[in-house]
């Protein structure tokens, strides 16, 4: 569940605008009855002309940005979450997540096709210790690019983010590059993406000790579209030595347009997570998920 505010107001020759948003789970948790979560993701302001955008405040981060927003099954459930929490998607098998951070974002003009964003976020303590230091902000960047050749729609994205972190004795590089590419050709839609990181939780960035461990993951999706209707197959993998486990999610996908505004779906996910060291399944869960997705 989300709701968003856009707005903007002409200044001469820019225009000022910004984004306000909440997101709330649907249920409350079964682990607290009346705890329903709401989480701001995006609350930001943006300035635009001639040389671009730039946004200032809390927004998505760019690595893994478009690895998430154009997958296929986005609208859909994916595999289940943890409790009291939202469905995975091909979060944790396939992509890690772009949390949402404090940034500052340059976005250049579109120039034949290329797209290109950079930006300084909020680093997270990627180190223990009485002395912790972050001297720098974090450094993420995407380039994205569209064309069509023979009526083939192809876009492609390669995105990436470096940031240090130390206490005097330890100090932990973290490094991620994503990437993928979408084509698409009447009804049919086949896409490829993954991502390879170091020091880099393959989840979700956050303020936790990690090591210069690696993690790597892809995604691989296709679909076809034929009136109202669209059958998709998903099917992503991550595997981390950092938090030492491998996973894979399979999902069969139909979604219907009733109507512009107004979706019904129907998923079934078969999701694994086995130990890395051990081989041991810690979740294997099979899920049959049906509703609707309602936009205004």
């Amino acid at each position: 569940n989300t709701i968003g505010f856009n707005f903007g107001k002409e200044m001469g020759d820019l225009t000022l605008g910004g984004r306000s948003s909440f997101w709330t789970s649907i249920n409350d948790s079964l682990d607290s009855g009346i705890d329903t979560a709401i989480d701001v993701r995006q609350f930001y302001a943006t300035v635009d002309g001639g040389f671009g955008q730039v946004l200032i405040g809390k927004d998505f981060g760019l690595y893994a940005r478009s690895n998430i927003f154009l997958d296929e099954i986005l609208m859909g459930f994916g595999s289940p979450g943890t409790a009291g929490g939202v469905s995975f998607g091909n979060i944790r098998a396939g992509y890690p997540y772009p949390t949402p951070s404090a940034q500052i974002t340059y976005r250049a003009p579109e120039m034949s096709g290329f797209n290109i964003a950079v930006g300084v976020l909020d680093p997270a303590d990627t180190v223990t210790g009485t002395n912790d230091e972050n001297a720098a902000p974090r450094f993420e960047s995407e380039v994205t690019y569209s064309t069509s050749l023979s009526n083939v729609a192809l876009t492609g994205w390669v995105n990436g983010r470096y940031q240090s972190a130390e206490n005097g004795s330890t100090t932990v590089d973290s490094t991620g590059v994503g990437y993928g590419l979408k084509a698409s050709l009447a009804g049919l839609t086949l896409a490829a993406s993954g991502f390879t990181s170091k020091g880099d939780d393959p989840v979700l960035i956050g303020n936790t000790a990690v090591t210069e461990d690696d993690a790597d993951g892809f995604l691989l999706q296709g679909s076809y579209a034929f009136g109202a209707n669209r059958l998709v197959l998903s099917y992503g993998e991550t595997d981390s030595e950092i938090r030492s486990f491998e996973t894979e999610s399979t999902t069969f996908g139909f979604f219907h347009d009733v109507n512009s505004n107004f979706k019904l779906v129907a998923e079934y996910n078969m999701y694994e997570e086995r130990n890395r060291t051990t081989g041991v399944t810690s979740s294997d869960a099979d899920t049959i998920a049906l509703g609707a997705v309602v936009t205004f």
